[in-house]
């Protein structure tokens, strides 16, 4: 994966000293679907159509989510699929980061997101898209890496002009 000065800056103005909510991560993970089915040998457990998983103000939705639990609890994988499967949350700074692929992967412990498959994140008009984006929101890191046939886009929007000073109303002199 090739980083290129224009990516790393676009990627820093992309989420300016923005994160995910603390308190989000301290809360339980809820998922709701319409039905699932496990698999006690592989410790996987699916959630087929309508699926709602939801952590404090992370919410992801998908046609399915399968669940890959280990021994150790805290190395939980979620797998969401959709076309697409759609991610929103809270970021502290009050702006709402949203994403979506035909892929999402959320690893609960290390609180990392991956896109994968026509994956884009997005944040008050400002856009990453490429064929998989990886962001992690407890360190603040994103990555972006295009496919053999198309290379990653980054749009970013200036920063709002401020207005120019009105002159004070001053009465003329006779």
């Amino acid at each position: 994966m090739k980083f290129s000065n224009s990516l790393l800056l676009a990627l820093a103005l992309f989420m300016p000293q923005a994160h995910a909510v603390e308190n989000d991560f301290l809360q339980p993970v809820t998922v709701a679907a319409d039905r699932s089915e496990g698999d006690l040998q592989s410790r996987s457990l699916s959630y087929i159509n309508n699926v709602v998983v939801t952590q404090g103000s992370l919410r992801i939705n998908a046609d399915k989510l399968t669940l890959m639990a280990s021994d150790d609890q805290a190395k939980q994988v979620f797998i969401a699929t959709g076309n697409p499967a759609t991610y929103q949350q809270m970021m502290d700074n009050g702006l709402l980061a949203q994403a979506q692929a035909k892929e999402i992967r959320y690893q609960v412990s290390s609180r990392e997101l991956i896109l994968i498959g026509d994956a884009q994140m997005s944040q008050e008009g400002s856009l990453v898209k490429g064929d998989r984006i990886s962001y992690n929101a407890e360190r603040q890191q994103l990555s972006a890496q295009g496919s053999e046939e198309e290379q990653i886009t980054t749009i970013f929007l200036p920063a709002p002009k401020e207005p120019e000073p009105q002159p004070e109303n001053s009465e003329p002199t006779p």
